[in-house]
């Protein structure tokens, strides 16, 4: 059983890449559970998989220079369109493979917190943005 270290994900939101600033990354997905339950289930509960759906939750160091792709304007302008904005993470920075799949879909940009923070720590930004559609895995 092959295990890994998490040190190097690469995550690309509306094509901006801000593997650089990445602090953390999850793509969690979920299903709804969908009863079937009848008088045949032998006393048990039944289930099918129902609508899916995911979270993408980045937490990214801050940074307010003037670059399209720094976290600031890339983030102030994905969360200002209103719009759906893409994404795409990996396990690593390597190019995709059957060791380093992508995952690939569309976030809505819901949250924003542009600054905060307590005296002495890093500006950090955490973002908690649901999937909207289909998420897509590829190893190629």
């Amino acid at each position: 059983m092959a295990t890994f270290v998490v040190t190097a994900e690469y995550v690309s939101i509306n094509s901006v890449d801000l593997t650089s600033y990445v602090r953390s990354a999850t793509l969690e997905l979920n299903a709804d559970p969908v009863e079937f339950t009848n008088m045949a289930s032998s006393g048990a509960r039944e289930y099918k998989i129902g609508l899916k759906q995911g979270t993408l939750n980045v937490e990214l160091n801050q940074d307010y220079a003037n670059s399209a792709s720094a976290t600031d304007q890339a983030v102030w302008a994905m969360f200002n369109t209103g719009t759906n904005v893409t994404f795409e993470v990996r396990p690593t920075s390597a190019g995709v493979g059957v060791t380093n799949p992508k995952y690939t879909g569309s976030v809505v940009p819901v949250n924003y917190p542009a600054v905060g923070g307590s005296v002495g720590d890093a500006a950090i930004v955490s973002l908690s943005w649901p999937t909207s559609g289909a998420v897509a895995r590829a190893t190629s």
